[in-house]
């Protein structure tokens, strides 16, 4: 097929001090066998050599665009802004995180399964992540499954099947209906907008590897690690979307048992003397919630704790590593390059 045959894609990257990786990243973009895409990259005010190399790409390639926000804007709201560019003509919007990548055949296989299931709102695969294999997926040979289930196995605990914005691919429709795509508020925007968005379409997966995520120190994933943002974001996503898609006694269990696990967790952070950018963190989340910080129940979270450490000191440190009690959730990974520190509380 000649590419005026085949479907637009919009391709954005949101991108702030991006140098290192930006080239990376938009060669994965030239490199695809799908052609028929236009490409922009929203450089947050940078202040390295981001700028220079995307007009650089822009003027070899009609295809690629660059637009320069007028002033500095936190992560979440630069992928708005990236969403914003994406062509009204359009049918597919591909977002691709500025130290993420595509393989060559990725645009070409989640639009063909587009285009074989007009049903399927947005279309996920399986990422490369480092060394190792990121995202569970759907149970072979599972390749659609009704939103409304898929919202159901994310709120009753996986498996984790969205992943992050370069792992999935929109129908424009769903990321030009409104102003600001993702949540401003939500570290985990991409998450949510999945199971808002899925309540009238279905959800596809691709059983293969299509995408490459590199975790960097600064960036907002190895903040998201560090900090346990999944514990409060799936605390508000139960809370909101929870009485929509799963019965009340599902949702009073799931509650108590996110909230117990987060004070494990919680109670590990302490041991682990995690530092007031932390404690903020939930203090703030907590209370933007309607549900504060309790002394009590985190003293009492510290002491099982260290009866855990004193009785199986390996299992104990497992869990820390694993920052535990939640299920895996996606987050607006890279896309900023470095994160500035104005950019760290979203």
């Amino acid at each position: 097929m000649t590419p005026e045959s085949t479907p637009l894609v919009s391709i954005v990257t949101p991108v702030y001090n991006g140098e290192r990786y930006l080239r990376e990243c938009i060669e994965s973009v030239l490199a695809q066998t799908y052609a028929n895409w236009h490409y922009v990259i929203v450089d947050n005010c940078s202040t390295d050599g981001t700028h220079a190399i995307a007009t650089e790409y822009a003027a070899r390639d009609s295809r690629i665009r660059v637009h320069r926000n007028s002033e500095f804007v936190r992560a979440i709201p630069n992928y708005n802004n990236a969403i914003r560019q994406v062509s009204r003509s359009s049918a597919y919007t591909k977002v691709v995180a500025a130290d993420d990548w595509l393989f060559p055949e990725c645009l070409d296989r989640m639009v063909a399964f587009a285009e074989r299931h007009p049903s399927v709102g947005i279309v996920a695969a399986y990422q490369l992540c480092g060394r190792g294999v990121a995202w569970e997926g759907l149970t072979y040979p599972t390749t659609v499954l009704k939103g409304i289930d898929a919202c159901r196995t994310e709120l009753l605990g996986g498996p984790h099947v969205f992943g992050t914005p370069t792992t999935l691919l929109y129908r424009s429709t769903l990321t030009t209906s409104r102003g600001s795509f993702y949540n401003e508020s939500n570290i985990h925007a991409d998450t949510e907008a999945c199971v808002e968005f899925l309540e009238h379409w279905d959800f596809g997966f691709v059983h293969q590897i299509l995408t490459f995520n590199r975790k960097e120190e600064g960036s907002l994933t190895s903040f998201s690690d560090r900090t346990y943002t999944y514990l409060p974001a799936f605390l508000y996503l139960l809370r909101t979307y929870g009485p929509k898609y799963l019965t009340p006694d599902e949702l009073n269990r799931r509650l108590r048992q996110h909230r117990r696990d987060y004070y494990r967790a919680l109670g590990r952070a302490v041991l682990h003397r995690r530092n007031r950018e932390f404690w903020n963190y939930h203090r703030q989340k907590l209370s933007d919630l309607g549900e504060p910080l309790s002394p009590i129940r985190l003293a009492a979270a510290t002491v099982m704790s260290l009866a855990d450490l004193a009785m199986n000191p390996k299992l104990t440190l497992e869990k820390t590593l694993k920052s535990g009690g939640a299920p895996a959730m996606g987050h607006l990974s890279g896309g900023s390059g470095t994160l500035d520190p104005r950019a760290r509380h979203v």
